[in-house]
């Protein structure tokens, strides 16, 4: 596999690498892996197992980049800190006490390099009598900013970003003004936003009905209004600005795990992961277009990936130090994993599929379903060394008559950073941009250009210097004269594609994952309000967990913008 990146060496300096007091790096790329792989492998040692060769496979992963953890695994790994899991849900108690408590465990959280969810939707609305102090309270969105104040500060020991996911139900009564809360350019700038909205709104939706809004006390209705409008709402929104996403609860809790433990009622900031309050998780994925072999599916290799990956991941829950104790329980009751993949488009163009093309969503359907069922039958052969996950019975997992180690297997995380690290297309998104920069590390820009669009340029005989420079111009290549009609319909990007295609996509790796999908439906910047609305159903039609809508030029401060300049190579600067 080829050396790491310009930008890749940028982001290692600048979030991974240990370095002294000084500011003196202390590791190198294989020094990281060495080191997180002997951190994460320690724990076999609980099981009775020897970690050194263990160690050794978990380090070739790493080092060949065919599999990453999340972040705070390769940040923490075998340092004293240890806090190794990515994805935290905190519960928010209507009550002062427990809300400033939650502040306080999101503050600890994000030191460590994790990212934090909440349900915002136990609090009473604004305006409502509080009896102890003779006042009104604020509301939900009111409390959203202080948890987002605290981030800012914190920063996440100035190596990676506060994240966040607020969630509120659709039929609370702040549910407005929640929907309307980043419309404010700076404002609630470490949330992400989603409304948690029931399969009866989307029936009165289409049936023209009208839908309560209720007192999360006491359960009265405080008004109702119609279905449609309120949508119409939500839509004009997340069309102006990209928030709030939607989680389809029920979809959601009809796929909880571990349904007598209680409902799922938040997710991690990415949408992935729905979790149990005071539950974490870790992630990890596999460069999916690593496995190809002269123009096949290398199945053989990917299935032995599959294997170690969920090793890896059992493992990293043994050896991961938690902040609270109600986490470390919580996690060590359901040992949940995510696994997923990465290099999706990559994987696409290298077998010569355009995203846009039927044949993709089988590609989808059969890559995801193979990682998924050999993740089960790694996670069984744990179950048989280890033992089933101490919340076992009663879950989803024994209805199914299997004994896993692991109450979820799979996951689909954006793999930001990490795509970086590993060279490769971000999770299972088409590509962005043909050309792009992309803005991380607090204001740090890293110009990228589509490799594989560059080398079939040059293959086709049509690269020249000019024809590049338009494309990244534009950001994509379709309808450039100049660029071959092939290589046009093999490299679409996001903002060509149509909202069902990516609709499409995503609703074959949900069918194929045990909880959730990451993945944002692009729109080109002409898109309409009424495009977002028609987005909003279809994806509650097809069953899906969540979606996030983001269109073109739609709020400033995106993490990707379209049309890079400077060069192209790892000679970059």
């Amino acid at each position: 596999m080829p050396g790491l990146s310009s930008n890749a060496l940028r982001v290692l300096e600048a979030r991974y690498l240990l370095r002294d007091e000084a500011g003196r790096r202390l590791e190198d790329w294989g020094g990281l892996c060495r080191r997180v792989a002997g951190g994460v492998a320690a724990a076999e040692t609980a099981f009775g197992g020897d970690p050194e060769p263990v160690a050794e496979r978990f380090a070739r992963l790493l080092q060949e980049r065919v599999f990453l953890p999340n972040s705070p695994t390769l940040m923490n790994a075998g340092t004293p800190l240890g806090q190794l899991a990515a994805c935290f849900v905190l519960p928010i108690p209507d009550d002062l006490t427990g809300i400033f408590e939650a502040v306080k465990r999101m503050a600890v959280i994000h030191q460590s390099g994790g990212g934090t969810g909440f349900d915002f939707s136990h609090l009473r609305p604004a305006g409502d009598p509080v009896a102890r102090s003779h006042g009104v309270a604020s509301g939900p969105v009111s409390f959203i900013e202080v948890f987002d104040a605290t981030t800012s500060v914190i920063k996440q020991g100035g190596r990676r970003r506060g994240a966040n996911m607020g969630v509120l139900r659709m039929d609370h009564p702040d549910v407005r003004a929640f929907v309307a809360a980043k419309s404010e350019p700076g404002r609630l700038t470490n949330f992400n936003l989603s409304l948690a909205v029931g399969d009866a709104f989307f029936r009165a939706v289409e049936a023209g009905g009208s839908f309560d809004l209720v007192h999360p006390r006491d359960g009265k209705v405080v008004e109702s209004l119609r279905a449609a409008d309120l949508l119409d709402e939500v839509a004009a929104h997340a069309w102006a600005g990209g928030d709030p996403g939607l989680i389809f609860a029920d979809a959601v809790n009809r796929e909880n795990p571990t349904p007598a433990l209680g409902p799922l009622e938040a997710t991690n900031p990415c949408g992935e992961l729905p979790l149990l309050a005071n539950e974490a998780c870790n992630l990890g994925s596999i460069r999916v277009d690593a496995f190809v072999r002269d123009g096949r599916l290398d199945e053989d290799g990917l299935d032995a990936c599959v294997d170690d990956a969920v090793r890896f991941l059992d493992d990293v829950i043994e050896a991961s130090r938690y902040p609270f104790p109600e986490i470390e329980a919580t996690v060590r009751g359901n040992r949940k994993i995510g696994l997923g993949v990465m290099g999706f488009a990559d994987l696409l163009v290298d077998l010569g599929i355009p995203y846009d093309d039927e044949r993709a969503v089988g590609l989808a359907d059969r890559v995801m379903g193979r990682v998924r069922q050999r993740a089960e039958a790694a996670s069984a052969r744990l179950a048989e060394e280890r033992g089933v996950f101490p919340n076992w019975e009663g879950s989803s997992v024994a209805r199914r008559g299997l004994r896993l180690r692991n109450a979820t297997v799979t996951s689909v995380a954006p793999t930001g950073t990490l795509s970086i690290l590993a060279d490769c297309s971000s999770g299972i998104e088409p590509y962005f941009g043909l050309a792009f920069v992309r803005h991380v590390l607090d204001g740090a820009e890293l110009p990228e250009t589509n490799r594989r669009f560059e080398e079939a340029l040059r293959g086709s005989g049509a690269w020249s210097e000019d024809l590049l420079a338009e494309v990244r111009a534009r950001g994509s290549a379709r309808a450039v004269s100049g660029v071959p009609e092939a290589v046009q319909r093999l490299f679409p990007v996001a903002s060509d594609l149509p909202g069902e295609r990516h609709l499409a996509i995503q609703e074959a790796f949900q069918r194929r994952v045990d909880n959730a999908v990451s993945k944002t439906v692009n729109l080109p910047a002409g898109a309409t309000p009424q495009d977002v609305r028609d987005i909003y159903l279809s994806a509650w039609r097809r069953g899906l967990k969540g979606v996030t809508v983001f269109r073109e030029g739609a709020t400033a401060g995106a993490a990707l913008t379209l049309g890079a300049t400077g060069c192209i190579d790892d000679s970059c600067p």
